[in-house]
């Protein structure tokens, strides 16, 4: 049976009531258990799946991964690949400044666009096809707690899953001015550098000190040079720090910067400039530690075809899934898809606000989008 508006409103507003953070575990759980338990009063199998960041990451919290599946004991064919995540940016709390309200076309809460409905629609098709064999391919939805950090802990469980996948489908949400769908995404990373220099007096031995933060001053220039818009390479120092007083010359400072990458290539050139930086002045020393976290998503002929696909079940749901521009916001599609998946993002629900206390999502689209995933999930083979 179709969902109706009010039944996913009501599910995906519950779901919204349960505010779970990045940077909260316990949250996090609550909200991995109420999908858990929701999957499987439908007739799915569901598994937590515990895990935790490993190398430089770790230790992190051990956080959980939920896996929820229409497949048989023991079926091991290549299956459709669904992944979604459980953790927000909005801090708990934020509920009591912005309550989950109905106004006009507009559902508002914290963390429902981004992503909890996009999660809770293609539960909901999952849902009405819960028997083995209901669908030409095994369905696993993957819901990971760590993506909005990077998926440092869930990374490994994401790869694992796409190894033994045909499609993936990302339930990201879905570009706003047009529910526009994600076929290509940057690449991520991420840059720490730090200055070691020598403490001295700023007033008596100004001459015997070696500035870190004058230092770090050349390297943000050099860094911030490296951005090409022209080939779609950004580079932004976000945050620094250093020093200890105002009277004495600085020792240390340290910076962290995001860069955005195309193409693998692009990725290789940047990581090897910034991998040969080296200090403008003298007696100072930088520590470099640079890394992309996430690889490019990038479209190709397979991805192409999905595509047609998911606009084909878009039309039967009733309406028309355009493609947006490259985007160079990163996902766990730039995973799924350097290995070879075709991969489309960007399918979960409509609406705007990602990240904001205006975020919102667009009531009068919510059923069109449920069917649209259902007829995704009984229509790719």
């Amino acid at each position: 049976m179709q969902a109706t508006t009010q039944q996913l409103v009501d599910g995906i507003s519950e779901w919204m009531r349960c505010e779970s953070p990045s940077n909260n575990p316990a949250s996090i759980a609550r909200m991995v258990e109420m999908m858990r338990a929701q999957a499987a009063a439908a007739g799915l199998r569901a598994t937590v799946i515990e895990t935790q960041a490993e190398g430089k990451h770790a230790p992190g919290p051990v956080l959980p991964v939920l896996h929820i599946t229409n497949r048989a004991e023991g079926d091991t064919r290549e299956g459709l690949l669904i992944l979604g995540h459980a953790d927000t940016v909005h801090p708990i709390g934020m509920l009591a400044d912005n309550p989950i309200r109905i106004e006009g076309d507009r559902l508002y809460g914290p963390g429902g666009y981004d992503m909890k409905a996009g999660i809770y629609l293609a539960l909901t098709a999952m849902s009405a096809v819960a028997t083995p064999g209901s669908t030409p391919l095994p369905v696993d939805l993957l819901i990971v707690p760590d993506e909005e950090t990077g998926s440092h802990a869930s990374r490994k469980h994401i790869e694992a899953f796409a190894r033994n996948a045909r499609y993936c489908l990302v339930a990201e949400p879905a570009r706003a001015n047009g529910g526009r769908c994600v076929t290509a995404r940057k690449g991520t990373g991420m840059l720490r550098l730090g200055v070691k220099g020598l403490a001295s007096h700023a007033g008596v031995a100004h001459d015997k000190g070696r500035s870190a933060i004058r230092e770090m001053a050349h390297q943000i220039l050099a860094l911030e040079a490296m951005t090409d818009y022209q080939r779609g390479v950004t580079v932004s120092v976000g945050t620094i720090e250093g020093g200890t007083t105002t009277n004495t010359v600085p020792a240390f400072c340290k910076c962290v910067v995001d860069f955005r990458l195309p193409d693998l290539q692009a990725a290789d050139e940047l990581v090897g400039k910034m991998r040969a930086l080296r200090p403008v002045g003298e007696g100072l020393a930088l520590d470099i530690d640079v890394e992309v976290n996430r690889p490019p998503m990038v479209k190709d002929a397979r991805a192409e075809a999905l595509l047609a696909k998911a606009q084909q079940s878009a039309r039967e749901a009733g309406f028309a899934l355009e493609e947006a521009p490259p985007t160079g916001g990163g996902s766990d599609a730039n995973f799924t898809s350097a290995m070879g998946v075709p991969s489309l993002d960007g399918l979960g629900a409509d609406g705007d606000g990602a990240h904001t206390v205006y975020e919102h999502i667009l009531v009068s689209t919510l059923e069109m989008r449920a069917r649209f995933w259902l007829h995704l999930l009984t229509h790719l083979d």
